[in-house]
């Protein structure tokens, strides 16, 4: 509160009441007045954003990759980088697109009746996948075998069910199971086989860094797990390499 001097003395305002110095009045709105001033200090005004704060789950994927860089020792706003944030998205989209698509549609959509009873073999079918732990891809060969029990599924649902799997973060011991598992659900034949050969970036890049080294997984169902002739001549088939084709 303002304090005025006038021919009369001095004044003190407060509220509007006017108090002449030296009386008791002064003295109580002198400390009335000290204690509103000690409470003002102390009091803030809550102040309402403009714009709600960024968090990891407002944040776009844009925005993440170029934290990232930023957190890498990089300047996102270089011509080269400056466009990264995009690229990125995009590119992990594609990666992981079979997270949208359903492998059981996928094969009752080309599911024949037959007669055939006799081992149905696609062999050397490229695969690229992204290893869950590391981020980092791997890559190989993917064969696939089984016995029609009254049923065959077209032959290029085959790699399109390991386009579908390979697709999503992934470790090579379980996309070679979920290959067979689903065939041998969709189909019922009497038996499967899946073997991946595949050779992982996170091995070769970096720790421990060898570069001819190369994973094989196997997943045997049915038949191909009970008779040792059956298996036996699905890992003969796949292990000769023709140029006839």
């Amino acid at each position: 509160m303002p304090v005025k001097e006038n021919r009369q003395g001095r004044i003190v305002i407060l509220s509007g009441v006017f108090c002449r110095e030296g009386s008791m009045q002064v003295e109580f709105a002198e400390e009335v007045l000290n204690y509103s001033i000690t409470r003002l200090q102390n009091y803030s005004i809550p102040m309402n954003p403009t714009t709600e704060p960024t968090t990891l789950t407002s944040a776009t994927f844009e925005d993440l990759i170029r934290e990232m860089i930023v957190r890498l020792g990089e300047d996102p706003n270089r011509e080269g980088l400056q466009l990264t944030p995009e690229r990125v998205r995009k590119s992990l989209q594609f990666l992981t697109r079979g997270y949208s698509e359903d492998p059981e549609t996928l094969l009752k959509g080309a599911l024949f009746t037959v007669s055939y009873d006799e081992m149905v073999i696609v062999k050397d079918i490229e695969m690229f996948s992204l290893c869950e732990h590391h981020l980092l891809p791997f890559f190989g060969k993917v064969h696939v075998a089984y016995i029609p029990n009254g049923k065959v599924i077209g032959l290029s649902k085959v790699p399109r069910l390991i386009e579908l799997f390979s697709r999503r973060l992934q470790i090579q011991e379980r996309l070679t199971t979920q290959i067979a598992e689903t065939i041998q659900k969709v189909i019922e034949p009497q038996g499967v086989g899946v073997v991946i050969e595949a050779r992982h970036l996170c091995m070769m890049m970096r720790g421990v860094e060898k570069q001819h080294s190369e994973a094989v997984t196997s997943s045997m169902l049915g038949c191909f797990r009970e008779e040792q002739e059956t298996r036996q001549e699905f890992l003969s088939l796949i292990r000769q390499r023709s140029n006839s084709v």
